[in-house]
This record gives C-alpha cells, structure tokens and sequence, in this order.
C-alpha cells in the first residue's frame, strides 16, 4: 500500500493506493494523524487506488472521522470502487461519514456529483 498527502487551501487530501488491511492501516492512521493535526482540519480520503479495504481499514476512517468532528472539522471519502461503496453502504459507514463521488466532488461538498 501506498499513502501520500496533498495539501489544498480547503483541505488535505489522503490518497491511498493498493490493499488496506491490518498491515498497511498504521500507514494510513500515521498519514491521517499528520492531516488531522491541524486546527479544524478537513481531509478527504481519496480511495480511487484502494483494491481491498478490511476491517482494520474500515475502522481507521471511522477513528479519523471521530478525530475530525471532535476538533471541530471533517474527513470525507472520495472515489471508492464498487465493490468499497458496497462495503460502506453494508456497514452503514456511508451514511456516517460523507462519501463522494469524486476528490473535487469532496471538496466542493457535493454528494451526487453535481455543480
């Protein structure tokens, strides 16, 4: 797995590339510590890249999520494949934390992908 951060005036973003599970979530929880370290801080999660998503993995979205609110911002899920979109939906992780189409739809705050 492969994780990067890319500041952007409105947020962080996270990319995170390959297989997300118990050996490579601290990669991810390290990158997010760093992204939600800030004041209010609001981070995207790009999953565009993420091939297999397990429970640890799952669970470090919702402990960052947590994190955000709790320091007064949030973190939001981008671009996840079918099959993650369906895990999400299933663990009822996509109606508590914000997931989006697209990174530009994250950051722009628009669900359905519109303008």
């Amino acid at each position: 797995m492969h994780v990067s951060l890319t500041e952007f005036p409105q947020a962080v973003v996270v990319t995170v590339r390959g297989n997300l599970d118990l050996d490579s979530a601290p990669g991810l929880a390290t990158c997010l510590d760093q992204a939600l370290s800030r004041p209010s801080p609001c981070v995207v999660v790009d999953l565009s890249g993420v091939e297999f998503c397990d429970s640890i993995g799952l669970s470090t979205f919702v402990v960052g999520h947590n994190r955000a609110r709790g320091a007064g911002g949030w973190l939001r899920l981008a671009s996840p494949n079918e099959f993650l979109e369906r895990l999400l939906d299933t663990v009822g992780l996509a109606t508590r934390i914000g997931v989006y189409p697209t990174v530009g739809d994250a950051l722009a705050n628009r669900p359905d992908g519109g303008t």
